[in-house]
């Protein structure tokens, strides 16, 4: 897994992700191996759309382990939670991805966006 040198950057293009999370970890925001790019991540917003709580989990998926950002935190129906804003500099190196898991299916949706900068 490299870590790409941001100094000299010569692109920066702006992403916008979405998604709806069910059982199974997904990845909204995945940075391959080998992209010799960083994701500085903007924004992950979580809404809940159905008309019960749901619980969510918020991992940054790294070489086989999943390093938990929230645990099952719940959202309450038809409102937001917003794990990551501009206030954290968080990065997704070569390899790593950014998962969401809920414990329903379709009860939550998520907005993610970030910057892939080469």
């Amino acid at each position: 897994m490299a870590n790409p040198n941001i100094v000299n950057v010569t692109t920066i293009y702006g992403n916008t992700g979405v998604q709806n999370i069910t059982t199974a970890a997904t990845a909204i925001a995945n940075n391959v191996s080998g992209s010799n790019k960083v994701y500085k991540l903007d924004a992950l917003m979580i809404t809940n759309v159905s008309g019960n709580a749901a619980n969510i989990t918020v991992d940054l998926y790294r070489s086989g382990t999943a390093y938990v950002i929230t645990n099952s935190l719940t959202i309450n129906p038809n409102t937001a939670f917003t794990p990551i804003d501009k206030t954290l500099s968080l990065y997704l190196l070569e390899g790593d991805a950014l998962r969401c898991t809920a414990n329903v299916n379709s009860a939550l949706q998520a907005v993610c966006s970030w910057e892939e900068i080469s």
